[in-house]
């Protein structure tokens, strides 16, 4: 079962890093179809955020078709994502450049820096339609007495 982790000085909000962290599993292969997520009050004991922050990154796993809540039941996964395995050669390939990475000096920061520029390198377009949703995504939400 996955466990989540919050990160509450990351700048992303709550609900979206447990539908990331739900979307990384699935593409690692930690979870296929039919896998039960953990409850909304699992995740809360876990986790201590608010239930209904749950909820929502629930209801947007579902809006995007890769869970269902049964009622009575929990939620399941239901799509999937990616071909990659945990078990993969590259990840392997990928666990020994960190590792000497790290030995080198470099610490978690410095090797999502280098990986991510790199990735920026090689899928330009997609790290412009990401840096996008990210601004959107992180963009503080008007109320009505924000016309004025």
């Amino acid at each position: 079962m996955i466990e989540y982790r919050i990160d509450r000085r990351s700048g992303v909000a709550t609900y979206l890093q447990i539908v990331q962290q739900t979307k990384q599993a699935l593409r690692l292969g930690l979870l296929e179809p039919g896998d039960k997520l953990p409850t909304a009050r699992e995740v809360v004991e876990a986790t201590a955020v608010n239930p209904n922050t749950v909820l929502k990154a629930y209801r947007e796993l579902e809006r995007e078709g890769l869970a269902e809540g049964r009622r009575g039941l929990g939620t399941f996964v239901r799509g999937t994502l990616g071909r990659g395995s945990a078990d993969s050669a590259l990840r392997a390939e990928l666990a020994v450049w960190v590792d000497r990475a790290r030995g080198e000096g470099l610490d978690r920061e410095d090797v999502t820096a280098l990986v991510t520029a790199v990735l920026d390198k090689t899928f330009p377009a997609e790290s412009a339609a990401q840096d996008s949703t990210r601004t959107q995504q992180n963009a503080p939400e008007k109320t009505q007495g924000d016309d004025a």
